[in-house]
C-alpha cells in the first residue's frame, strides 16, 4: 500500500508532544482546524483502545460553508489504537465513514516521535485513502494538524 510521511520538528521534549498527542485536554487544544473546536469522549489509550471526538464548526465562516454544502457542523470521529509506546510511538486505524458512495473502512496512521537535539521529530506516515482526492485532502488536513501543533509549541 502507498503511504505519505510528513515530518516537523518541535521545540518540546517527546514527553511533551505525547502528552499533546494522547489526552483529551492536549488534543483539544490542537487538532481541530481554523474555526472549529475539538472535543473528545472517548480516549482509551491502549493496543484496542479507542478514541472518539467530535469537531464543530464555530467560525462564521466555517459554520457558513458547512452550512451551505448541508453539512452538520459537528462530527464525530472514532480511532482505534494499534500500537502504544510512550512516548515514542502511536498507531492508530481511523475509520472512514464519511465519505459519500463509499463503503467504510479503516484507514492507518503511524506517528513516531524521536528526542533530536532542540527537540523532537515527529513522523507521520499514513496509508494512501480509496483515491487520489481523498489522499490529498487527508494529507492536507494532517499537515495542518502538525502546523497547529507548531503554533501551540511555539
Amino acid at each position: 500500500m502507498t503511504t505519505t510521511t510528513l515530518r516537523r520538528t518541535y521545540p518540546a521534549t517527546p514527553e511533551t508532544v505525547w502528552a499533546l498527542w494522547t489526552t483529551p485536554a492536549g488534543i483539544g487544544r490542537w487538532w481541530a482546524p481554523e474555526g472549529f473546536v475539538t472535543e473528545v469522549q472517548t480516549l482509551e489509550l491502549r493496543p484496542g483502545g479507542e478514541l472518539v471526538y467530535t469537531m464543530t464548526a464555530t467560525g462564521a465562516a466555517q459554520v457558513e460553508f458547512m452550512k451551505g454544502a448541508g453539512l452538520p457542523l459537528t462530527t464525530e470521529s472514532r480511532k482505534t489504537f494499534t500500537e502504544i509506546d510512550a512516548p515514542h510511538r502511536l498507531a492508530y486505524r481511523s475509520l472512514i465513514d464519511f465519505v459519500p458512495g463509499q463503503e467504510p473502512y479503516e484507514h492507518l496512521t503511524v506517528v513516531e516521535l524521536t528526542a533530536v537535539d532542540g527537540g523532537t521529530e515527529v513522523t507521520m506516515t499514513m496509508e494512501a485513502m480509496h483515491d487520489d482526492e481523498w489522499t490529498q485532502r487527508l494529507v492536507a488536513g494532517r499537515a495542518n494538524e502538525l502546523d497547529n501543533l507548531t503554533a501551540l509549541l511555539a
